[in-house]
């Protein structure tokens, strides 16, 4: 029974479990297959880069406090993070990796920590 590349069509000659005649046609093949998750990893990725390289550049001291205003003038997105770290007291930090954030005085301000 003859096989063809799953991309180009090519008859396979080898293995008898082979699928794609060259690696090009596999990394192709599997390019066009993700396609559509790409874009939107792509598109987190970047946001949360920024709001990390936004975090550090305003926190080098590792605990600081800064103004929301400051923060959106930078260009920075709440609604993106990696984690959520509540302590016992009841205060929600938010996180980018390790770079962190909590909300004080009515949101207006915030301070900013990093986890070593």
């Amino acid at each position: 029974m003859d096989k063809y590349c799953l991309e180009c069509g090519e008859k396979l000659i080898g293995r008898v479990d082979k699928k794609f005649c060259s690696d090009y046609c596999r990394n192709s093949y599997h390019n066009k297959l993700n396609k559509d998750s790409k874009n939107l990893m792509r598109n987190i990725n970047n946001i949360l880069r920024k709001n990390y390289r936004i975090l550090e550049k305003l926190n080098p001291d590792e605990k600081t406090k800064t103004s929301k205003t400051r923060l959106l003038v930078e260009g920075f997105n709440f609604q993106y993070f990696t984690s959520i770290y509540t302590t016992q007291a009841g205060k929600t930090y938010y996180f980018i990796y390790n770079q962190g954030y909590l909300p004080l005085e009515n949101d207006e301000f915030y301070a900013l920590v990093k986890r070593n």
